[in-house]
């Protein structure tokens, strides 16, 4: 038996599937499964998602219907970036209770191979990472999860809660990369991560900070996020080898000790590669192709560091204070909010670099009764 709130709305959720259509639908668990209390395992709480931000694998996962060997091949409800209210708890469950706000962790671990034992978890070998096909998604009014990846936020608010998930991956990254006070860093991609990255940077004391771009618009946001930021506009024709030329110029003749790859585009890792100093480190945040090419030589002759990252692990309480205590400010870069009934709408606003939008956010009502 559980212990519930009384909800009112039936569960709805945003599907794509190998045809690339995107549609809003009614979903599990089931509003009856709810009110009954009934459904969750040991363990488990039902949250009620308020605030839900679109990721560009999310967009991907849409219209491409894979990343790599992830590979939509049904019905599947896309989103990660969520933050809601406990609508029910198991029995069992400790460290949360109904009414709390929190945001999602969404991943559910084995807790039994060597990355979950070492405390790498980000590499479990049997990860079920929410979005990611072929496990559903956060973007639902309710869903059922371990209230182990539930992490209380208090009084911030749920849209702050959501963007938790990408200030993850930045901190991963940050942590791993190893930027530290007065670093001369470089960041390639102005979009919702790069910015991200660029905040903390900042927070970090990186100076100079370079970031790159193809997209003007991204690049005079950049700016206003971070007025000291050093922006540059990637332009077409241009070799990364040139490209390094003006931004080291940039970056008043310092190569970079660290570069942060936020794209995951084949050039731009080039760019970051022959960017850094003797010495320096390529740290690539950003997905790419299944296979592209590097120059070698230039990391052989350099002793240039090339790391990857693949999502993140133990950032979450870390998150939470750096955005409590205003070091991190995420809300500016929400530029579009929708309700999750016009989730079509939102996904073609994220995925139209017309828009202007940075990061979008679907919002839904859970009509709770107390």
């Amino acid at each position: 038996m559980s212990t519930t709130e009384t909800v009112t709305k039936s569960n709805i959720g945003v599907f794509t599937n190998p045809a690339h259509e995107l549609w809003v639908a009614e979903s599990q668990p089931s509003l009856e499964t709810i009110q009954n209390g009934e459904g969750l395992k040991e363990g488990e709480v039902t949250i009620g998602i308020k605030s839900t931000g679109i990721c560009g694998s999310d967009v991907h996962f849409w219209r491409a219907g894979r990343i790599g060997p992830m590979i939509v091949e049904d019905a599947h409800i896309l989103g990660h970036e969520s933050a809601g209210i406990i609508l029910a708890a198991h029995p069992s469950v400790t460290n949360v209770k109904v009414g709390d706000r929190v945001a999602v962790e969404p991943n559910v671990i084995c807790n039994a191979c060597e990355p979950c034992l070492t405390g790498r978890y980000n590499g479990c070998l049997n990860m079920r990472f929410l979005s990611t096909p072929p496990v559903d998604g956060l973007l639902r009014r309710y869903v059922n999860h371990p209230a182990v990846w539930c992490h209380k936020i208090g009084d911030m608010t749920y849209e702050n809660g959501a963007l938790l998930e990408p200030l993850s991956v930045a901190l991963a990254g940050m942590e791993r990369s190893g930027v530290r006070l007065g670093d001369p860093v470089l960041i390639c991609g102005a979009g919702p991560i790069g910015l991200i990255t660029l905040l903390c940077c900042a927070a970090a004391g990186a100076e100079p900070i370079v970031i790159t771009d193809i997209d003007e618009g991204r690049l005079k946001f950049a700016k206003e996020l971070c007025p000291r930021a050093r922006v540059y506009k990637v332009e077409r024709g241009v070799t990364p080898e040139q490209a390094s030329t003006d931004i080291v110029r940039l970056g008043g003749d310092k190569q970079a000790s660290v570069a942060l790859e936020c794209t995951g585009v084949e050039s731009s890792v080039a760019t970051a590669i022959w960017s850094v100093r003797f010495g320096g480190r390529v740290f690539v945040i950003g997905v790419g192709k299944p296979d592209m090419s590097i120059p070698f030589m230039r990391l052989s002759t350099q002793e240039v560091d090339l790391q990857f990252q693949y999502r993140y692990c133990n950032t979450w309480p870390r998150a939470i204070r750096l955005v409590e205590s205003g070091v991190i400010d995420l809300a500016r870069l929400v530029t579009h909010r929708f309700d999750i009934e016009d989730a079509v709408k939102a996904f073609e606003t994220a995925g139209d670099p017309k828009t202007g939008a940075i990061k979008v956010v679907i919002q839904s009502e859970v009509d709770t009764r107390a």
